[in-house]
């Protein structure tokens, strides 16, 4: 378990950055960030530490010995290493339950615990291995400046998957300014408030209906489940990317974005490039474009999306709904190569055609089992029981304080873009903290903040309090919601 969400916002964060501000020295500085993130990570689970650390070791050696006739050899087995420990601790079981239930055997199930944010750090250490080996990125000779890459708090657990070439310079040389830190708090803010006010209500009308006998749902009730999650899982992730982003430039870091308003999207196609940016960048780099990419054919081109998305769905855990939720994403990107009238639909009819088979892919994502996933997706589409049994479960997660968060949520996922975009007249709206353009860093965010109205940047600092206040208070009477993106 990590820290309490009240220890981290108001002891570890603070703390941290206090002394980070108050150390002119760079060296120092990553030291300090290197200890606070292991203690970070290390804390209710101090036995992984270990297991981080020598992911850290292994592909700062393996990196160091690629040279000349054995560069591709250490290469080979830098990826393999990292493959076979994410395989150990994350798929080992999986298979082999899948193997007791398909031949009938009885072998061992290990009962290993999955280290937190595993997925994420193995994918950098993949990230700089690779850069290096493709010459895209130097050789980091300083092991420190490794470590803080792959073991930085921000984003360590949850993401973004950052690529070393897109900080390595930030490593070794960064300016903290007092107007940077204050807008990455701002940031860090409206994230926050993305998740604890939007994402864990929802969660609590997902919970109830996700778990409830299936014969209490109904049409009505399942796509207030489905809809729910839909902006659970959307706020909630997108909101910890805002966070990590916003924690970072307080450090001096400049993070891409994650997430471009991706219920905006009007195919299966661009809701990927809009939706966790870092991981569809980092299977298109090193998975589809080895894979030949578009450059052998639409047939090949849709077979490399299919492993692709298969890929993404197994990335998310060991758990053959994520694997059907890959592979029904990569079914309509494959759908959308052969019939490009899926692409040219006019807006509205690709926006409910896009969004609609989004809702029904989260609903596979969100059950527990295939066979939950259909009677789910049954009941969206053919449960017309009405009775009183039926209605009730409906009826009690339309509570007042849904409803506003409900209404909230449908409008910053997507509305929101053109809305704020006309009132602030660019484009691009990153420190607002409910947008990204999945382009632009947060530096060339910030360089447009100057020339904004004094007068509006003074109300998004004072909304920003408020949220931090009713987030505070919302923390401090209701129960530990760790992040959906912690378990993999």
């Amino acid at each position: 378990m990590i820290f309490s969400s009240l220890v981290f916002l108001c002891i570890f964060l603070p703390g941290t950055f206090l002394l980070h501000s108050a150390i002119p020295n760079l060296r120092v500085r990553n030291a300090l960030l290197i200890a606070a993130s292991l203690f970070f990570y290390a804390y209710g689970e101090p036995v992984y530490i270990l297991l981080l650390l020598a992911s850290v070791l292994l592909n700062y050696l393996a990196v160091l010995l690629m040279k000349g006739r054995r560069k591709r050899l250490m290469l080979v087995l830098a990826v393999l290493i990292n493959l076979g420990i994410l395989f150990t601790f994350k798929y080992l079981g999986f298979l082999v339950g899948s193997l007791n239930d398909l031949f009938g055997t009885d072998l061992t199930v290990p009962d290993i615990r999955l280290p937190i944010g595993i997925s994420f750090f193995t994918f950098q250490a993949l990230s700089y291995v690779i850069d290096v080996y493709r010459g895209e990125a130097d050789v980091e000779k300083n092991p420190f400046r490794v470590l803080l890459y792959i073991s930085f708090f921000p984003q360590l657990i949850a993401g973004p998957i950052v690529r070393f070439r897109d900080i390595a310079a930030q490593l070794r040389d960064r300016v903290v300014r007092i107007d940077e830190a204050a807008l990455g708090f701002r940031r860090f803010l409206f994230g926050l408030a993305k998740k604890v006010l939007i994402a864990n209500t929802m969660a609590v009308a997902v919970d109830a209906i996700f778990e409830s006998d299936p014969g209490n749902v109904n049409l009505l009730t399942a796509w207030i489940g489905a809809v729910a999650f839909l902006l659970q899982i959307y706020f909630d992730f997108s909101g910890y990317s805002d966070m990590a982003i916003g924690m970072g430039r307080m450090f001096g870091f400049h993070f891409r974005e994650n997430f471009d308003f991706p219920y905006a999207a009007t195919s299966i196609r661009e809701f990927w490039r809009r939706w966790h940016i870092s991981l569809s960048t980092w299977f298109r780099e090193y998975v589809y474009i080895p894979l030949g990419g578009n450059r052998k054919g639409k047939l090949r081109t849709a077979l490399n999306k299919l492993i692709v998305f298969f890929l993404c769905g197994l990335w998310h855990g060991a758990r053959w709904t994520y694997v059907l939720w890959g592979l029904f994403h990569g079914a309509f990107s494959f759908l959308e190569e052969f019939v490009p009238g899926l692409r040219r639909l006019p807006k509205v009819l690709g926006h409910i055609y896009a969004m609609l088979f989004v809702t029904v892919g989260f609903v596979i994502f969100r059950a527990d089992t295939v066979g939950e996933a259909f009677g789910m997706i049954g009941k969206m589409f053919g449960g017309y029981d009405f009775g009183a049994r039926a209605m009730s479960l409906a009826l009690q997660q339309l509570t007042p304080f849904f409803l506003v968060m409900l209404a909230a949520g449908i409008l910053l996922a997507g509305p929101a873009e053109r809305i704020v975009k006309k009132l602030r007249g660019e484009q691009n709206f990153a420190d607002f903290g409910v947008v990204s353009d999945g382009t632009a860093t947060e530096a060339e965010a910030g360089e447009k903040v100057q020339g904004q109205s004094v007068i509006l940047q003074t109300l998004l600092y004072f909304a920003a309090f408020l949220l931090l206040l009713w987030c505070l208070l919302r923390l401090s009477g209701g129960a530990y919601n760790p992040f959906i993106y912690f378990r993999f």
